[in-house]
């Protein structure tokens, strides 16, 4: 259960992370993007899922967790004009 929950959050803040930086000017820091990716991972798989695209494993929780998280990301962006700032 622990390990499970360690594994979410890195591949949550990898793929937060690297949708950050896809999705340029969208960072929202270390924490930030971990939640994004995590939310990203959510979202990613129900999308993903509704697509009849499916899977499993790491690469795949991943896949998912990334194309979320720059949905998330194009969301949020959407709603504040583009204010997010990039976090360092």
């Amino acid at each position: 259960m622990l390990v499970d929950i360690l594994v979410w959050l890195i591949v949550g803040g990898i793929a937060g992370w690297l949708a950050g930086l896809v999705v340029r000017g969208a960072g929202f820091g270390v924490l930030g993007d971990i939640v994004v990716g995590i939310i990203g991972g959510i979202i990613g798989g129900f999308l993903l899922g509704l697509l009849g695209l499916g899977g499993g494993g790491l690469i795949w929780s991943f896949i998912a967790a990334f194309v979320g998280a720059v949905i998330l990301i194009l969301i949020v962006r959407l709603i504040t004009g583009g204010r997010t700032r990039r976090a360092l």
